[in-house]
């Protein structure tokens, strides 16, 4: 019980620092407030839900929750940039080092039993999720989602202008000659490894002498924190539709961020559990 008001608590927050109104809709009858249909959300994400699950579990708990459909709709109506607000709010407003990258969501989660079926060949089509991880805060600052795949340096020039960090960090995929005189000209060093057939380049040339491998070698703490998003949250997305997988996506990575120092502390040592008992 005091563990769902404390995400009340921070939904409130969240939402107050956001300048959200109070009610989402202007016209309709004002039963449930937008937080309500926030907290039912994150939820649901949290605890591996559907949306008829989740409202009978905060029934159970004496909170009120919108009906199944209510939260289809709410999650399909939320603009994109109240999410990206969100994930901004839950991640800090400064970055120095961030890390880009980007992984796969799986549509369905099937059962092994039909995959034996269909010669056990899991489904291609998958959603493609692109984020600027700040490797200091172990938090997402950005993010691009996409249903079709696509290249991961359509999505590095955004991901790097709304995150606006000091120093970028990518692997060979974000190697272009347009990322590097983009991050150029808004004094931001980028660091990628060099590439067997790209070579020229005036800006390619004049970031390739500041990469340093120690610095580098941080982008491996957004591969950590994909994989702890996914073991907590679920490496599957169960919505059809593209405006309710954002929702979706975006509820996973803010989840994240507002819990990240329950599950740091959770994995880690006792001697992080003393300074993090110390610090609050």
């Amino acid at each position: 019980m005091e563990k769902k008001v404390k995400l009340v608590k921070k939904v409130k927050r969240l939402l107050k620092r956001l300048g959200c109104p109070r009610w989402l809709h202007h016209f309709g009858p004002k039963t449930y407030e937008f937080y309500e249909h926030l907290v039912a959300l994150l939820v649901r994400e949290y605890c591996r839900l559907s949306y008829r699950r989740v409202k009978y579990l905060l029934d159970m708990f004496g909170f009120a929750c919108p009906s199944k459909s209510a939260l289809q709709y709410t999650s399909r109506k939320i603009p994109k940039w109240m999410w990206e607000a969100a994930l901004l709010a839950t991640s800090g407003v400064k970055h120095y080092l961030v890390a880009l990258d980007s992984t796969g969501f799986a549509r369905t989660n099937p059962s092994y039993h039909y995959l034996r079926r269909i010669d056990g060949k899991m489904p291609k089509v998958h959603v493609k999720l692109s984020v600027a991880f700040d490797t200091r805060k172990k938090k997402f600052c950005a993010a691009r989602i996409r249903v079709l795949p696509r290249h991961d340096s359509k999505d590095a020039k955004y991901l790097v202008q709304k995150s606006n960090p000091n120093i970028v960090i990518a692997d060979k995929a974000y190697n272009s000659e347009g990322l590097y005189g983009y991050s150029y000209d808004n004094n931001i060093l980028l660091m990628s490894p060099k590439k067997k057939n790209a070579k020229r380049g005036y800006y390619r040339k004049k970031m390739q002498k500041q990469f340093r491998t120690r610095t580098y070698n941080r982008r491996q703490l957004v591969e950590s924190g994909f994989g702890a998003m996914k073991r907590t949250e679920g490496s599957s997305v169960s919505s059809k539709k593209a405006k309710t997988i954002r929702a979706e996506l975006y509820c996973k990575m803010v989840t994240y961020n507002l819990f990240y120092c329950l599950f740091r502390l959770l994995g880690q040592s006792r001697l992080f559990y003393i300074n993090f008992t110390c610090c609050s």
